[in-house]
């Protein structure tokens, strides 16, 4: 079937005979209004007609130039795309109808955010997954609109690059330790200063760190990593705590000993000066009446010797009976109770009879060697 052809003798591209066009009769229910108003007829309009009609379109398209400026907001008025006058401040404001001016309105005051979070390599060639929120404003309205193209994606890629700046110069056990506090704001800095050089018209107002911490995939192992770093650290302090008691027991014992050496030093040495001089002194005795010096040390050495001895000797010569007595046992036992002891006055008291025996068989005995 052709393009013309319906199926049914009638062409598909026009209406029936009794039907207009919906825009012809608005436009002659117009022109009607507008020459009765003007004091025309009611047949076709005429040319006064026509100037009104042009003249209420105008003034229709004039009022599409007004707008309204919030009180956060900003406007930035455009002349066939460039900046032709100040930022309009808040109220009501009038622009030259489109398309020789447009208008962008800017929020300078609302705080937007920014969710960032990424897997970064770190110095030593470790994972670490980083999430964030970028608190910004849009500070200045015209560099906003006129400066960048695409401020909020601008944002984004300066914001990976300053993370990754801050991330690639520090170790993993920094980041999740000692320096997690200073990644947010070295991180603003970063970013506020080549937002800055770019003239994005934006302002960094914070950065809030949320999560720092080793990707999942190995997280296990991080975990035991750090099991046996507590453990270092436990066996360390263990280590240092024992090392704290031994040192100084063993620098006091050995402060004692030296002490006690030289104490046994001073004593030796006090010692064999006291003998030297005890000799010196014997020796000028001796000097002055050597046989009874000599005799006198004769008998202080047997004396010495004999009292150090636990053997007993009797002279029992011209006797036909032996008489044995444990006479040492006898004068440990004596030399072992203390003075005054009645047990010992009434063994004294017992033996007194033997010991007279004793003593007068020995005083007969030397009696006859006397006489013989």
């Amino acid at each position: 079937m052709a393009n013309n052809d319906s199926g049914n003798g009638h062409d598909p591209w026009k209406r029936d005979d009794g039907e207009q066009n919906d825009l012809d009769q608005i436009v002659q229910d117009w022109q009607r209004k507008f020459s009765s108003i003007l004091g025309g007829g009611g047949g076709a309009p005429s040319g006064g007609g026509t100037f009104a009609l042009v003249i209420m379109l105008l003034i229709a398209w004039g009022l599409t130039g007004f707008y309204r400026v919030d009180e956060a907001d900003r406007g930035v008025v455009q002349r066939f795309g460039a900046y032709v006058e100040p930022v309009t401040m808040p109220g009501l404001r009038w622009h030259l109808p489109f398309p020789i001016e447009t208008v962008d309105v800017v929020n300078t005051q609302e705080v937007n955010n920014y969710e960032f979070n990424r897997e970064m390599l770190t110095a030593d060639e470790q994972y670490v997954f980083i999430d964030l929120v970028v608190q910004y404003r849009r500070n200045d309205p015209v560099k906003y609109s006129f400066e960048v193209s695409g401020p909020e994606i601008t944002l984004q890629d300066v914001t990976e690059s300053a993370l990754r700046g801050v991330v690639g110069t520090s170790t993993l056990t920094e980041l999740i330790g000692e320096r997690r506090e200073q990644i947010p704001e070295r991180t603003m800095l970063e970013l506020q200063a080549t937002l800055d050089d770019y003239n994005a018209g934006l302002t960094v107002t914070s950065i809030n760190l949320r999560v720092v911490d080793y990707p999942k995939s190995v997280q296990e192992a991080v975990d035991d990593t750090q099991k046996a770093r507590n453990d270092k650290e436990r066996y360390e302090l263990e280590a240092q705590t024992y090392a704290n008691d031994i040192i100084p027991r063993a620098r006091g014992a050995a402060q004692r000993v030296l002490q006690d050496a030289e104490a046994y030093r001073s004593r030796l040495i006090a010692d064999a000066q006291g003998e030297a001089a005890r000799f010196e002194a014997l020796l000028t005795e001796y000097e002055k009446a050597p046989r009874v010096t000599r005799d006198r040390l004769y008998i202080e050495a047997i004396e010495e010797v004999y009292g150090r001895s636990n053997k007993v000797i009797l002279d029992a010569e011209g006797s036909g009976n032996l008489l044995y007595l444990p006479v040492d046992q006898l004068l440990k036992r004596s030399s072992s109770l203390p003075a005054g002891d009645s047990t010992s006055r009434s063994s004294d008291q017992r033996l007194s009879p033997i010991d007279a025996n004793a003593d007068g068989r020995s005083s007969t005995s030397r009696d006859r060697r006397t006489r013989e």
